[in-house]
């Protein structure tokens, strides 16, 4: 290979090999992930209008582009995922998030602000006996085999965050 060609692909891959680790960084600063904000007695539910912490269940937090640090806060994830699903809602959505139930008991005296994760990567169990604020909710997990241990005592089937439709919620 001659001397100039061998300069040329050397700075070529160069090139694109910064261009790969300056967008890949780019892209993590773009993907943080908002921090939970507590569930404070008075707070309501943006949808319904429930007071939040008096109901059975996981809850929800939903975080939009525009707005920047402001939160809406849902009593379940069954009114989350009503929200979300409403396609104007659906694009300004930057953050959501639910309570693990993988590390938090059912009940609304036992709602802990230490235990939200990330929505889109959760295991969830639509379907169950289990109910929250409107009834019918989905149970959210962190980890899969905690949320079919669920399906399995309380019923219901288990769905990535993909697979939840407007069909889910009813």
């Amino acid at each position: 290979m001659k001397p100039y060609k061998l300069l040329a692909l050397i700075i070529a891959s160069t090139l694109v090999l910064t261009s790969l680790i300056a967008c890949s960084d780019h892209e993590k600063q773009r993907q943080v992930i908002q921090q939970a904000v507590a569930m404070e007695s008075s707070d309501e539910c943006h949808l319904c209008g429930m007071l939040i912490t008096r109901f059975d269940g996981p809850k929800g937090e939903v975080f939009r582009k525009e707005l920047g640090d402001k939160v809406f806060k849902f009593c379940s994830t069954r009114d989350m995922f009503s929200y979300y699903l409403d396609p104007e809602n659906q694009r300004n959505v930057a953050q959501m998030l639910v309570h693990d139930m993988s590390k938090m008991p059912w009940g609304s005296d036992s709602i802990d602000d230490k235990y939200f994760i990330d929505a889109k990567i959760a295991w969830y169990v639509a379907g169950s006996e289990k109910t929250g604020a409107m009834g019918k909710t989905l149970a959210s997990f962190s980890q899969e085999h905690d949320a079919q241990a669920f399906a399995n005592e309380f019923g219901g089937q288990v769905v990535t965050f993909e697979q939840i439709n407007i069909d889910l919620l009813i």
